[in-house]
């Protein structure tokens, strides 16, 4: 017989758990954290609904909890002009390219009133159908051979997305688990990272470290929509969100029909995909193990090996059920240790509060310069540099907590490639090694603005 799924009774059990995840909400870094008197949980919780929605007696009730567990007439809060308004301005400030029918954000935006009035009337009279979804492929960072399916919504479709997610995703995030970190209002990955540090500090060495094969892409509409009408019975709103889901994609001029997964790219994926696993997030807490999850890639941590096995066991059990697989390669038992670690979310980690910039990701990094630091490519050395320092600031501010030399070893490569540059500019054959070394020291490059992450570093520690 299947398990009975009460989020609020796990609820009580995994507040306890996760204490310090909402803790460290306020600190900048563990050792802030730790140095911390009393725990600062905020008050500000739902600060990110949209207000044209979401009142201050509705979130109460939502807190409350509603009458029988679901939320009735809601799509007339879809329709709302303010709300569809707001959600132009996401959409707007998101940028993106056109869909199908090749219209961009500023030609929308032409006759903004009128085009949301348009949409509204439509959603007012149940007859709003979406346009096919653009198909196009972008090369996953460090494997050259595969791509990413990703698909572009129209502007407007956008649009009406974003005005959907601004009324269901309270409802939703209010019964999601805590140990659940992405994609949601207020949680990012340091925070799922620091989790996980703190589970090996409590003597969780065992890991689970698991990857569910190709998860957005076998999501099962049927049993998705089984899990949204546990908690939304507007039937013109369930409408909507299957609407989306089913939407044909344009591949070249080649329509298919969506018959399962949750598109990459759309608006409301990354919410109804953080919904389908929430069942076991919750099952996991019930049986005492920390799982931290961001997205479709999570752990779960074990004082012993028996744990681990077991939990492997409930999940593949659980991903059958949903139509689900594990990766038979990605997914493993490890027993970490100062020698030995797992990777998560770019992540090398290991017992002792000991981290680093994984293997994957250094990849990643050199390959993310390399197309920008071109031998010749006719740019001069300013504008290269202003190119590469959002992307050095950028890593630096995800792994300025690493430890080691990490960085300075990466800083010698933008530099290098520089180097190289200059080299062919004044009409010399080679790398930049050697003797240009000398000359175009890390000085030289400073004085240019090329931002140094390892000097960043040093100066972030002593702050």
């Amino acid at each position: 017989m299947k398990e009975q799924y009460n989020p609020k009774e796990a609820r009580i059990e995994e507040n306890d758990l996760s204490e310090e995840a909402v803790y460290l909400l306020k600190w900048d870094t563990p050792r802030q954290a730790e140095e911390a008197d009393t725990p600062v949980i905020s008050n500000d919780q739902w600060v990110w609904v949209e207000g044209s929605v979401w009142t201050a007696k509705m979130l109460k009730t939502l807190e409350r909890g509603v009458k029988g567990g679901k939320w009735y007439s809601l799509i007339d809060k879809v329709w709302k002009i303010e709300n569809l308004r707001s959600a132009f301005k996401r959409v707007k400030a998101n940028k993106g390219a056109a869909g199908v029918d090749r219209q961009a954000i500023a030609q929308y935006e032409e006759h903004l009133e009128s085009n949301l009035q348009w949409l509204s009337e439509k959603l007012k009279q149940g007859s709003y159908r979406t346009k096919p979804i653009r198909r196009c492929y972008l090369e996953k960072p460090g494997r050259k051979k595969e791509l990413r399916p990703i698909g572009i919504a129209t502007v407007r479709d956008r649009i009406v997305q974003t005005a959907l997610r601004n009324v269901i995703e309270p409802i939703l995030e209010n019964e999601f688990a805590p140990r659940s970190y992405g994609f949601r209002p207020q949680r990012h990955q340091k925070l799922a990272l620091r989790e996980i540090c703190i589970a090996f500090k409590r003597g969780k060495h065992w890991v689970l470290d698991a990857d569910i094969q190709g998860y957005f892409d076998q999501i099962d509409h049927k049993i998705l929509m089984g899990k949204v009408a546990q908690h939304i019975s507007d039937n013109r709103v369930l409408e909507l969100i299957e609407l989306f889901l089913k939407a044909e994609v344009d591949e070249n001029g080649t329509l298919h029909a969506s018959e399962q997964g949750s598109p990459q790219g759309a608006v409301i994926s990354p919410l109804l995909a953080n919904l389908y696993p929430n069942e076991l997030d919750w099952a996991l807490a019930r049986q005492g193990l920390t799982m931290v999850r961001y997205a479709d890639d999570f752990v779960v941590l074990c004082d012993e090996e028996t744990q681990a096995q077991q939990a492997k066991e409930y999940i593949e059990k659980w991903c059958t059920e949903n139509q689900l697989r594990l990766h038979p390669d990605k997914t493993q038992i490890v027993q970490v240790s100062t020698r030995r670690g797992i990777d998560f979310l770019g992540y090398h980690l290991r017992t002792e509060n000991k981290r680093w910039v994984s293997e994957k990701s250094r990849k990643q990094f050199r390959d993310k310069l390399r197309p920008l630091t071109a031998r010749c490519h006719g740019q001069s050395l300013k504008k290269t540099i202003e190119k590469l320092n959002p992307i050095l600031r950028g890593y630096f501010n995800y792994y300025k907590d690493t430890q080691g030399s990490v960085l300075e070893k990466l800083d010698q490569l933008p530099r290098r490639r520089l180097r190289t540059i200059i080299r062919c500019n004044n009409k010399r054959k080679g790398n930049g090694r050697g003797w240009d070394n000398k000359r175009y020291q890390i000085v030289y490059f400073n004085n240019l603005g090329l931002f140094n992450m390892e000097q960043a570093r040093l100066e972030n520690l002593e702050s």
